[in-house]
This record gives structure tokens, sequence and C-alpha cells, in this order.
């Protein structure tokens, strides 16, 4: 781990050209130089030379791009890599390149094709507007009337450029001077870049880039869409949108200084880029002393590329929604990831789902969850086939005893042998566990006979299947500890050792080219306990419990309340629904409501009866009375109708006495879990919430903070004060001198 102050590199974009650019870069790499001649169609070096191509958009963005990718291969052979990259508007280009994601010869075309496109976008122009008072232009705008530009370049606080129709932005000059806000620059370029009007030419190159296949990049770079590291999944999203979207300039200088980043090179002609991020720094707080790692230093440098997520830190699903479309939304933009939770809705529900989270312009970045349910392994299937047709790319799967042919699915779905012959999967599977056996089952490949029977039925490819049968099913295994819900009440301090051991002699049996990462949940309420995760050795961690009692939570005003004044005190184990008859536990809320003290009884009450009318009648009228709320005939009428509601008639036309009356009990676990959702008082003694102790221990921690009130827990705060605090435990108890390359919290790969 180095302890350094950061760097970043930075590109230039168009409008930094000048004549004479590229100097002797070009003896330098001569075969660039000749790949860029026959690609242009002009030579580089007469096109560097002649004001007049330099002008035009098809030939200035070649340019500058070949001078900034070769200035790049001459820093390289001169200084260590940096730890971010980023590229203003065209810029972004060298940075993909110099990240890995594109070789030089495809970035180029890539390019060409943008400047080919950007050019026929004529109409329109750009204005520089530079100032002190910046705050007030929108406001200025709008009194002028001034409503059809949009801000192209929000480049710094004194500095930012308009794109629109030329009279608007000769109308939103004389209104700038006029309110004495600064001085206006016309820039000389044809078109409206970076706004609305160039939405025909996003939708243009949008196909363009479908037909690019982008590397994970192996340095973050900076989307100068949402100021934040690309997610490799987006890229293409991303840079077609970037033509219709302003450049976040000033946010990515932000993002990058407070990474701690204290150093910038800019490669590219001129220093413009270098002048906006100086009094960005000198704003900035100096780095401690002997360095200060930060969040972003913990756990597996890996994962957060393979995630596209700034911190080694997922947000974990909670079903019904409560892990909801607006909580994995806000993640996303914050440059996060969680799991929407799925469990408990149908396939069409999903789908909806989906359909909102895709929407542009999208989260970012989310996950979905996939329960295992063998009481249903057809809507398991279904959501498995949704997932892969909607390309979602990250799945938690939970529940889980054994790997099953719905999961093996989507995990291998795209997968590949590369030209090397390195099996390569494109889908990423969390997988919850808390029992070794079955951490074994997810650290194998996929069983043979599994994986031959996918095949003959079309659900994978034999390419798929060859790929498979060399990769583990999961390739990131959670230690799920003391959480909620599903839980097996490990000790994480036994639990996360044991599968990185475990996971180690898996790896070394398989012979895997890649290092499987093992996380840990359950219990991560406060900056201690994460950084107690990570001094263990998690790769990441994911959170659950705390995320419940967030505005962004898909549960009630009333649960959050309750939530909210727990105490680590407050939970009980009580039987699960969906496995009632096996006798497996959840975690619950037992502060406000009896739901773990009456699901225990009916639990009791089905290994003591074999059938309903056997139960004593007093014990019978009770249960009706506080439990059910309703006679048992009219909970076995809503029962029939839920089965034959989802497709699973048989299973009501053919159960017993007995079975009759183990379905009627699961009813109440589905009914506890919807009054509770709605925030239905009249029966708050039946509500079901899942949660853990880290809850409590959460509320302790933030007791007497504005965080004291859920309404202002916001995910993503919740997520940046645990993560930027466990940074601050470790610094304070592990000194710098103290800390290896070998440490356990730092990035292992």
């Amino acid at each position: 781990m180095s302890l350094r102050p950061k760097s970043a590199w930075v590109f230039p974009g168009q409008g930094a050209q000048r004549r004479g650019m590229g100097g002797d870069l070009f003896d330098r790499f001569p075969d660039e130089c000749a790949a860029a001649d026959r690609i242009i169609g002009v030579p580089v070096t007469r096109l560097c030379r002649d004001d007049d191509l330099l002008g035009d958009t098809r030939y200035a963005q070649p340019a500058l791009f070949v001078v900034g990718a070769l200035a790049y291969l001459a820093a390289r052979d001169e200084e260590p890599p940096p730890d971010y990259l980023a590229g203003h508007s065209l810029g972004e280009y060298a940075a993909l390149f110099a990240a890995g994601c594109l070789d030089f010869e495809e970035a180029l075309r890539l390019v060409c094709r943008r400047g080919e496109i950007m050019a026929r976008a004529a109409g329109g122009g750009m204005l520089a507007v530079l100032g002190e008072r910046l705050d007030r232009l929108p406001g200025v705008l709008a009194d002028a009337g001034v409503d059809d530009v949009d801000v192209a370049n929000d480049n710094a606080d004194g500095q930012v450029t308009l794109s629109g129709p030329r009279e608007s932005l000769s109308a939103a000059a004389r209104a700038v001077t006029g309110a004495g806000l600064g001085r206006c620059v016309p820039l000389p370029v044809a078109a409206a870049f970076h706004s609305r009007y160039m939405r025909a030419a996003a939708g243009e190159f949008a196909e363009v880039l479908s037909q690019v296949r982008f590397a994970p990049p192996r340095v973050p770079v900076i989307s100068n869409v949402t100021a934040r590291p690309h997610d490799p999944l987006l890229l293409p999203d991303l840079l077609a949108v970037q033509l219709r979207r302003p450049v976040r300039w000033r946010e990515t200088m932000a993002y990058l200084v407070g990474r701690g980043v204290r150093t910038v090179r800019e490669l590219g002609p001129g220093r413009v880029l270098t002048d906006l991020f100086r009094p960005v720094l000198a704003a900035a707080p100096a780095v401690p002393d002997g360095g200060d790692p930060g969040p972003a230093a913990l756990g597996c440098q890996r994962f957060r590329a393979d995630y596209g997520v700034t911190w080694s830190y997922l947000a974990g699903s909670m079903y019904r929604g409560i892990s909801s479309v607006a909580m994995v939304a806000r993640l996303g933009k914050a440059g996060l990831l969680g799991f929407f939770g799925a469990g408990g809705f149908d396939r069409d529900e999903v789908e909806a789902v989906l359909r909102s989270l895709t929407a542009d312009p999208g989260p970012g970045r989310f996950g979905m969850n996939l329960l295992a349910m063998p009481d249903n392994p057809a809507l398991e299937s279904a959501l498995a086939e949704l997932y892969v047709r909607h390309d979602v790319r990250y799945v938690e799967a939970a529940g889980y005893t054994g790997v099953t042919a719905a999961l093996v699915r989507f995990r291998f779905a795209g997968a590949h042998l590369s030209a090397d012959g390195t099996p390569v999967a494109v889908r990423h599977v969390v997988a919850k566990v808390s029992r070794p056996e079955v951490a074994a089952a997810f650290l194998a490949p996929p069983p043979p006979a599994m994986l031959a029977a996918l095949v003959a039925e079309g659900a994978l490819s034999a390419g798929e299947a060859a790929a498979a049968a060399r990769l583990p099913v999961s390739g990131d295994l959670c230690a799920e500890a003391d959480s909620a819900g599903h839980t097996d009440a490990r000790s994480p301090f036994t639990l996360v050792p044991d599968l990185a051991l475990l996971r180690d002699a898996e790896m070394l049996r398989h012979r895997y080219h890649e290092r499987i990462r093992v996380g840990a949940a359950g219990g991560l309420g406060t900056p201690e306990a994460v950084a107690a995760a990570f001094v263990l050795g998690a790769d990441f961690v994911v959170t659950g419990s705390i995320n419940q009692a967030t505005p962004e939570a898909g549960t009630s005003p009333e649960v959050k309340d309750l939530l909210a004044g727990a105490g680590i005190q407050d939970t009980a184990y009580a039987p699960a629904g969906d496995t009632f008859e096996f006798g497996s536990r959840v975690q619950v809320l037992r502060r406000g409501t009896m739901f773990a003290a009456r699901a225990t009884q009916l639990l009791q009450l089905y290994h003591r009866y074999d059938t309903w009318d056997e139960v004593p009648a007093a014990i019978r009228d009770a249960v009706e009375r506080t439990t059910f709320r309703r006679p048992f005939a009219q909970v076995w009428r809503e029962t029939e109708r839920h089965y034959r509601d989802t497709g699973r008639a048989a299973e009501v036309e053919r159960a017993g006495p007995r079975r009759r009356m183990a379905l009627a009990f699961k009813w109440y676990f589905g009914h506890a879990t919807e009054v509770a959702l709605r925030g239905d008082t009249t029966e708050r003694a039946n509500f079901q919430v899942h949660t853990g102790p880290a809850m409590g221990a959460f509320n302790r921690y933030v007791r007497g903070t504005e965080l004291a009130d859920w309404r202002l827990r916001h995910v993503d705060v919740i997520a940046e004060l645990l993560m930027r605090g466990a940074a601050d435990v470790l610094r304070r108890h592990c000194p710098p001198v103290a800390i290896s390359e070998q440490s356990r919290w730092s990035d292992a790969d």
C-alpha cells in the first residue's frame, strides 16, 4: 500500500489544439504515427501544422487524440503510473487508451467517427463565461428570457461554457455583461456541443459504440458525465450521452482532490487543465504526514474495478423491494452499488423494476437479488433468464444450500475463452454463505452434468460451458455472520478467516487464474466493525440492516421509526417463513412487535400436532384472535388463492391435513411482512421486520447527531460515514510505519 499523495494524468479536449503540437513525439513513435496516417487519411504531422485542418472538427479531434496518446506513451516511460486518469470531453478517449480500455488503433477509429458525426451537427455555437459570481448565472439567464441554452462545460467556479443557438448566446452574453457577472468569449466551434442540440448525434454515435468492446480500466478513469470512475459496463452508454451532457470538470477535480490527488500532469497541448486544478488544490486540506490511505485503500482493488465502485463496499438486498429502486439508484450515482430486493416479487414486477433501473439516465450501476426458491424453481429460473435478457451483470445469491441450474445459467451467460485461452465470465455473483459446505459448492466449477444439461436445452452454448468448467460458480463469497434475515448466527471472527482458508485451498485445487474474493456481512453498524472486517482479511463489506432505516428504503415510516429506536439487544430469532417446516431461523426486530413469539408458537404447534383440529380449542381461539386476526378457514381460503394466482395450484390441491396446516401457518409470515411494509398500525404487534444488532449499534453511534433522525440517513451518507470512519480507525490503531504491502486490510492483489 502506497502512502504517498496520489496523482492524476489529464488530457485536454477540443479547443486546446495549436499549430505545431506534438513536437518530437512523432519521431519517437513512428509505428503509431504510421497507423494514424492510415486511419485518418491525412498525415498526422501535416494535420498538426495546418491551421485550416485543425479548425475542422473532423481532423482536430483525431489530431488531438494522437498527440495525447503519444504524450501518454512518453510519460509512461518516465515515471510510475498515476492513481487516476481523466480527460476533458475528447480527452476522455486518450484517458481510456491510457487505461487499457482500447488499443491505439481502436481508440483512434472511434475518435474519427466521433469527429465526423459531431462535424455534421452544424448550427449553434458555444460561449465561455468567465467571472466570480457564476452562481447567479441561471437566474440572470432566466430573467433575460434565455431558456434555450445549456451549460456545456462546468469547468470551474469561475468558468462555464454555454451551448445553444448563436442568437441566444448573444442574448446570454448581453445579460451576463449587463449584470456584471463577468466577460464572455465566443468559442471557434461550429455546433452546440454537449447540449440538447446534440441528441441526434449522440443517438448515431451510440450505434457506433454498440459495436465496440471495452476492456476494464487498469487505472480508474473519471467520467465526464458522472464525475466518478467509469463503470466498465456503462462505458458505451456514457460516451454516447457525453455528446449531449455537460462536462462536469469542476466536480471531477473536486473528486480527485477528495481522493487524495495532489499532483496533476497534463498530457497534450497547453496548460488549461493544470491551471483549472491549481485553485481547487489550493483550497484542499494537506495530506497528513505519513499519508492517509483513506477508504479507497480498504479491501481489494480488483474488486473495485470489477464492480465499478469507488470503495470495496456493497449494500445488500432486502426483500420485497425494501432495497428499492431509489436506494440502488442513489448508491449508483454516488459511485457505489446496491442490490435491488427482488425476493417476494413475480417476474412481471421484477421486469418493471429493471426497466426503471435501465432507463436514461439510470443509476450508473446496480445489482439484483436472486433467492433460492426450492418451492418455486420455475420463478427462480424465470428471474435468472430475465436478468440475462436485460444484461444484468451483478447478482447477489442468497438462501442457497447448493448450486442451481438457474444460477449457473446467469453466471455463465456470455462466458468465453480469451485469445490466449483464459476463461472469462462477464457476470458476477456475490454468494452469501455461512456454511463451509455451501461455500465449497460456490467455489467449485458447476457440476459437469448440470453444464451438459444446460447445453442440451440451449441455455448455455458449448463455448460458454467450456469457460464455465474452468471457473468458480461465484468469484465473490460473502461470509454472512450475525445478520438480519436468514442467519446461522456465526461469529465473523471465525467465519471470515475460515472461508478465506477454504478459498485458498479450493483455488489451489482448481488452479484458478484469478483470486476469488471473500467479503463480510453481518454486524456492520459502526466504523470499528467495518475496520475489523478488513483486518480479518475481508476483500469487501456488505451492509444490510442499517440501510433499512433510510429515506430510500421501501418500507413504511412506522417500521423506520421502530428501527431507529432499537438497541443491539432488541432483536430475536424466529422461524423462517420460506423454510418453515425445516426449522430455519431469521433474525428479526423484537422491540415493539410480537412477531418472533407468535411465529415460534406456530412452529411449536406444527411439530406437536398433525392437524389444526387437533390443536386445543383454547389455543386455536387465541391464535385466530391475536395472530391470524381471522378464522383459520379464511386463512386457508387466502392461502389457496395465493397458490392458484402464482401458478402453483397443485400445491394446495394435493395437500393433506398436515400440509394444509403448514401452508396456512406460512401465510402468517407473508401477512406479517405486508402489514409492516404498509405500516398498518392496527397490526403493529404482527410486524415482521428483519434486522440484526448492527441496527442498534449504528443508532448508538449516531446518537446526538443529525443522523439520529432516519430521514437524514441517506444510504450513500451511511456508506461514507462507515468507510471513512473505518479508514480513520485503522490509521489510528495501525500506524503507517507498521503497515506493510501485505496488510490484511489493504489491497491484496
